[in-house]
């Protein structure tokens, strides 16, 4: 294993700034996820550390030692890349033995260490086969299993999943994390696909504009955004947002839904009377019935499965549309008047202007990759 970390590292194209002075540390043995839309700068972040591209500022280090000046070759870095980078004329199983065959392993090891991990990946079935003969999904998971053959110390996983079919990738979800657990390898995994980087993140770094906005858990990242716009990126069906003005009364803090008070015991004494978003998850309301305290008036508007659960679309007598989501199978109501209920504690804050989540705490969230 090697761990890995970044010093205020800056990266330009030009006159743009794709990494602005960023820091990050990965243990040993952890696997990282970088998560965010196309853009982000979580490609050149992986670029950057296998050295393929230099930084304009800062320091790269692996298990310790200062790689910022060291070639690629000679980093130990496993390394699997959108594009594939398979030579043309060599068959799947000699792509994938490529590092086996640079460390001057036995043909019996190169074998079998080829066998075992396409066998894992499902591809065993074409490895004799040429790059022009593979899909885009497997020749992405024959880069993958040419990243992983070696059991090199530190892998860079670049949206590996990405040209995967539906079925595929949920498998793989399910079944990567122990196949890099069972390497010991420390892993940075791109992805923009929040429920990969739930799935196989021991912690996430969510990046925006070339800066890491929050660092955290899963756990963390989703029930405690550092912003509206990570509060947005996690979670289908999507968050609801509604504009509140949070007051107080005798039992503390509440905003008002539809002429109804939701109490909020952990909202902090600076939210009162400023203009704020509530962030409510779906799953955190439920249908109830109209005497019971706290009961929202609503009309139910649509109906639809998704994945287990069951999502309904209802609108308050104000006119503001709420998504409701619950396990399949659980009673809801198929038409007209309804009462649902919110979790108070549960829900989530934002400030208006900024977007900023109010009164966070225990929370992990960096300016620049600095911690603040």
């Amino acid at each position: 294993m090697a761990s890995l970390e970044l010093r205020n590292v800056v990266k330009r194209y030009k006159s743009q700034t794709v990494l602005d002075n960023l820091s990050l540390t990965v243990a040993d043995g952890e696997t990282l996820v970088l998560f965010g839309p196309s853009g982000a700068g979580k490609t050149v972040l992986l670029r950057l550390v296998a050295g393929v591209i230099d930084p304009d500022e800062g320091k790269i280090l692996i298990g310790g030692e200062d790689m910022t000046d060291v070639d690629a070759e000679f980093r130990g870095v496993g390394m699997a890349f959108q594009n594939f980078a398979l030579f043309p004329h060599m068959s799947a199983f000699d792509n994938i033995a490529t590092p086996l065959a640079a460390k001057r392993s036995s043909q019996s090891a190169i074998k079998s260490g080829v066998e075992s991990v396409a066998k894992l990946l499902k591809i065993a079935h074409v490895l004799s086969h040429k790059p022009r003969a593979l899909s885009n999904g497997q020749k992405q998971r024959t880069a993958l299993a040419r990243a992983l053959v070696g059991s090199p110390p530190l892998l860079l996983l670049d949206d590996p999943l990405r040209n995967v079919d539906a079925k595929l990738r949920f498998e793989m979800r399910l079944e990567l994390p122990r196949l890099l657990a069972d390497r010991g390898a420390t892993v940075v995994y791109v992805t923009q696909d929040y429920k990969e980087a739930m799935a196989l993140g021991d912690r996430i770094a969510v990046m925006s504009q070339g800066v890491i906005r929050q660092l955290g858990t899963p756990e963390q990242i989703y029930r405690e955004p550092a912003n509206i716009e990570i509060a947005r990126l996690f979670g289908d069906p999507t968050i609801n947002l509604l504009d509140v003005k949070p007051a107080r009364d005798a039992r503390g803090i509440y905003v008002g839904l539809s002429n109804v008070q939701i109490h909020l015991p952990d909202a902090p004494e600076t939210a009162i009377g400023r203009d704020c978003i509530i962030g409510l998850r779906p799953e955190a309301l439920h249908f109830v019935g109209d005497n019971e305290p706290g009961a929202i008036p609503v009309t139910v508007e649509a109906e639809t499965p998704l994945n287990e659960k069951i999502v309904t679309l209802v609108r308050t007598v104000r006119g503001r549309e709420i998504l409701v989501s619950r396990p399949a199978g659980a009673p809801g109501r198929d038409e007209g008047k309804a009462h649902i209920a919110v979790d108070g504690k549960s829900a989530l804050l934002f400030d208006h202007a900024s977007g900023e989540r109010i009164g966070a705490k225990n929370i992990v969230k960096l300016r620049n990759g600095e911690a603040a």
